[in-house]
């Protein structure tokens, strides 16, 4: 199991939101770049970097921040928020984003998408949010009638390898993964699942990787030190 380090910006600053709610967001690091270095420091293999104000205003905002981690280290580094044309998954490609999410697009503009895996390939994963089984888009605060393991079934077949499933309602809570969605998605297609969301302990990385899954985004366990990088390979 591969476990991936997040980090969410808003203002520049490293936050962890509670249920995808703005209005609870809580600041956990001081500097995004002493972060990621004590992340690296703790044998992180790759770091997942969220904009979340570029997921509200549909544009990235925090680019030049991710621009100059980028430059600052050679882990693997993967951003989402507010990707929702090809200049910006190019500019990212171009800063050596080493997999670029995109979540909101991908709903909401399908000739953007099937460009963007047509010419970036393996380089973009598909980060689908749900409430209620529900697809969510807009940094979560808009939810579409879209079913998840339908909308999965969709992404498949236009040819994403990489889905990042994340369930809105156990983000930040502390309470377990999904389990049960995630199973529902290693039956339902064939491409990797990343799982984010809830993970609260080396016990959920270990019922996870149980079920199949094999990469797995961690926030607020790993500031809070319930989940280790160091020996993370189960």
């Amino acid at each position: 199991m591969k476990i991936i380090p997040a980090i969410d910006l808003i203002n520049g600053q490293c936050v962890r939101l509670y249920q995808g709610d703005f209005s609870k967001a809580t600041q956990v690091a001081d500097d995004p770049q002493s972060q990621l270095q004590q992340f690296i420091d703790d044998g992180a293999e790759m770091i997942h970097i969220v904009d979340l104000d570029g997921a509200r205003a549909g544009q990235p905002v925090q680019e030049e921040l991710i621009q100059r981690l980028c430059s600052l280290y050679a882990v693997p580094i993967e951003v989402g928020g507010g990707i929702r044309d090809i200049d910006t998954v190019k500019q990212y490609a171009d800063m050596g984003v080493t997999r670029i999410v995109l979540g909101t697009a991908a709903i909401e503009d399908r000739v953007f998408l099937q460009n963007a895996l047509d010419v970036f390939g393996d380089f973009i994963a598909i980060g689908i949010d749900a409430k209620d089984g529900k697809v969510a888009t807009r940094g979560w605060e808009n939810v579409t009638e879209t079913d998840f393991i339908t909308f999965t079934k969709e992404m498949e077949d236009l040819g994403a390898k990489t889905i990042i499933f994340t369930d809105i309602s156990k983000d930040g809570t502390m309470s377990g993964p999904n389990l049960d969605a995630y199973e529902q998605l290693k039956q339902a297609v064939k491409c990797q699942i990343v799982a984010s969301g809830g993970i609260r302990s080396m016990e959920d990385i270990q019922a996870l990787s149980d079920i199949g899954i094999t990469e797995a985004i961690v926030g607020k366990a790993i500031y809070e030190g319930r989940v280790v990088l160091g020996g993370q390979r189960l």
